[in-house]
């Protein structure tokens, strides 16, 4: 992302041992509370010692925000590729401090109590979040469904699915060693970067840890722009697209062995459970979702490996010792196997037929043998596929 600085010139290499700190400010039309963001930050500079600059990485404000910025005396960064994630983006890359706090620019979070995560960063830590309900809410400063439901849930489910290890997922105020930030490859341009950090972050096993924070009303006269709906999806959409585990996988599994058990109940005969008779319509919908679940599963491999291989996901111990030795030529192998299998079942089947002369038979007999043999050729055949597409995903890239 090419970005255009305004800044007074200097020795860049002087400059960049020099700052220890750099506080970003991500800002679209933030006039009104701009200047006291700079100022509290100001203050935490001085109150701790800081060698720190503040940098305010302006996404196309219309108000005037750059002017104050400019009449402040603090660097300005033009990002002009629309979105929160973006404006940080832009304006972490320009950062040239060892470490880097972020923090909106609606006076929300007090700046002047930036120390307790320079402090964390300090000692070692790569990643050190807000918590704004250790910290305190004021009231006001969170409306009732992101407190009590939005922020709870997406916590949840990321402590479910990536086992990260805080409390507020979504906190504003944060703070990461730089080099630490350029190894996660933060992609995303809106809400959902606040959730990207913390995934990869927990993904690659960095070193996290919380500090409280307050959570003040913000001052402007105008409308957040956040969007409960459409953030609150897009964050959960970003969770669930970044683990295959509970999108593909865990659903796939469930519906192939239990396509597969209620299969191997059926396929003898007719099954009554309490006053319920399940038969053969019941085997064939078993048949289906057996195969379904299969396909899940296929694509929790593929979505795997390509989330490996580009980067997004570090490689994984297991994935790779069975890629070891379930090569493509033993997916050739199974896939042919069952294909096999499956169509000499439906051979068998047609020997059926022709022993009454093709004539009507016993749907209740012959769909036991048709079922299992169309749905055992079809799993052939999709492993046969399947084995092609992941020996392509698993070529190395020079």
């Amino acid at each position: 992302m090419s970005v255009a600085q305004r800044t007074r010139p200097n020795d860049d290499r002087k400059a960049r041992t020099a700052i220890e700190v750099s506080i970003v400010m991500p800002c679209l039309n933030e006039a009104e509370t701009l200047a006291t963001c700079i100022q509290k930050a100001r203050r935490a500079i001085e109150k701790n010692g800081l060698a720190a600059e503040i940098i305010v990485a302006d996404n196309g404000s219309t108000d005037g925000s750059q002017r104050v910025a400019t009449e402040l005396d603090v660097r300005v960064v033009e990002v002009a590729r629309k979105g929160y994630g973006s404006a940080l983006i832009g304006g972490i890359d320009a950062a040239r401090g060892e470490y880097v706090i972020m923090g909106d620019a609606d006076d929300s979070y007090d700046f002047t109590a930036i120390g307790p995560l320079v402090d964390r960063l300090r000692d070692g830590y790569d990643l050190v979040m807000g918590n704004r309900f250790a910290g305190g809410i004021k009231e006001g400063a969170m409306v009732w469904s992101h407190r009590w439901i939005g922020n709870p849930v997406l916590t949840a489910i990321s402590r479910l699915f990536f086992h990260t290890p805080v409390g507020d997922m979504h906190c504003g105020l944060r703070g990461f060693r730089k080099d630490a930030y350029q190894k996660l490859h933060l992609q995303a341009t809106g809400m959902e970067f606040a959730s990207e950090m913390v995934i990869k972050a927990s993904l690659q096993r960095m070193k996290i840890t919380e500090v409280p924070v307050t959570l003040s009303p913000d001052g402007r006269s105008r409308p957040p722009h956040l969007r409960t709906w459409r953030d609150g999806w897009r964050h959960l959409r970003f969770m669930l697209l970044f683990s295959p585990r509970w999108l593909f996988l865990y659903p796939g599994l469930a519906l192939l062995v239990g396509g597969l058990v209620v299969s191997a109940l059926l396929v003898v005969g007719p099954l009554r459970i309490g006053g319920v008779r399940l038969d053969i319509n019941t085997l064939l919908v078993a048949g289906f979702v057996a195969l379904l679940g299969y396909q899940l599963v296929l694509f929790a491999v593929f979505t795997k490996m390509f989330a490996i291989r580009e980067g997004f996901h570090p490689p994984h111990p297991v994935l790779q010792a069975l890629l070891r030795y379930i090569t493509l030529e033993v997916g050739l192998l199974a896939g042919a196997l069952m294909a096999l299998g499956g169509l000499v079942a439906l051979v068998l089947a047609v020997a059926s037929w022709q022993s009454v002369g093709f004539g009507n038979l016993n749907p209740s007999t012959t769909m036991r043998e048709v079922i299992p043999a169309v749905v055992l050729l079809a799993l052939g055949t999709q492993t046969i596929f399947a084995s092609f597409f992941i020996s392509i995903l698993a070529i190395e890239r020079d």
